[in-house]
């Protein structure tokens, strides 16, 4: 019988984007047990302020780290930019991952020169991705577009309407007339939507979904850690996560959540409605 307690990784992001995460990592490690917190109260962060991000970031990861979480990840592009430093110094013994947009592989790869990057405001204004650019974007071109209102049309399901197709329409087309033929998706939210945008770009385009490098991330930082019983790896099929292995809330409402789940998961699983109270996160009873 197995008697392992219950620590599992945690995992969080302003809503459904960062079940792109937790999927991945299933894939990688199917014996983990995984803690996921959706703040849709506040979703999309990427509007703002950094300050207003750090608080709801920290208060998430007291409550993940009360629930026996042993590593934390920033599911978020928008709380990695603005929280990820601050929660490292605020949380010093506590293995944190956070979202790095993919600009060094999709440098490595670019043919043309020139690379399309979807993040929100946020992301962009960060230090995090500064940094990334700085470091290694030399001899690349990147063209940047924030895409107003894509986080809102994956967050209500809306993943191949028209408003959909005309925001990725937008942002897209500019960059295909300049030359890109390579697009890093710079928010957990927007692989959902990547069978849309390969239909606009087209084949010869590749999408950068960051999600398998983050998994691989945080397996290698468990293991650093000796917090990894079993070093698993990737599966070859796409398997459902076993619902003893999973624990999901929402600061919204669990059936918005509920809904895309089987898209993602390959199964529904029940949803823990959270609250905030007085800036804190509380169970409703």
């Amino acid at each position: 019988m197995n008697t392992r307690p219950w620590q599992p990784i945690g995992i969080f992001d302003s809503g459904i984007g960062g079940l792109t995460v937790l999927h991945a990592i299933h894939q990688l490690m199917p014996d983990e047990p995984l803690l996921y917190l959706a703040d849709q109260a506040h979703v999309p962060y990427g509007p703002r302020k950094l300050e207003e991000v750090r608080h709801f970031s920290e208060m998430i990861t007291h409550f993940l780290l009360n629930q026996g979480a042993r590593l934390v990840v920033v599911a978020c592009n928008t709380a990695s930019a603005a929280a990820l430093k601050y929660l490292r110094n605020v949380f010093p013994h506590v293995p944190f991952v956070g979202m790095e947009p993919a600009v060094k592989p999709a440098a490595e790869h670019t043919h043309s020169g020139v690379v399309g990057v979807l993040a929100t405001p946020a992301t962009f204004q960060g230090e995090l991705y500064a940094s990334v650019v700085e470091r290694f974007s030399q001899g690349v071109k990147l063209l940047q577009h924030t895409c107003p209102g894509l986080v809102s049309q994956i967050e209500s399901g809306d993943l191949d309407t028209p408003e959909t197709r005309r925001i990725l329409e937008e942002a897209l087309h500019p960059m295909l007339k300049a030359g890109i033929d390579t697009i890093v998706l710079g928010c957990t939210h927007y692989p959902f939507v990547i069978p849309l945008i390969q239909q606009i770009v087209g084949p010869n385009v590749r999408v950068i979904d960051p999600a398998p490098a983050v998994a691989r991330q945080v397996q290698r930082l468990l293991v650093a850690s000796d917090l990894l019983e079993l070093q698993a790896t990737m599966q070859e099929a796409v398997t459902p996560v076993p619902l003893h292995l999973l624990q999901l809330y929402t600061t919204g409402k669990p059936k918005s959540l509920e809904r895309l789940l089987p898209a993602v998961l390959g199964e529904i699983a029940p949803v823990e409605r959270l609250s905030w109270k007085a800036g804190k996160l509380v169970r409703n009873k």
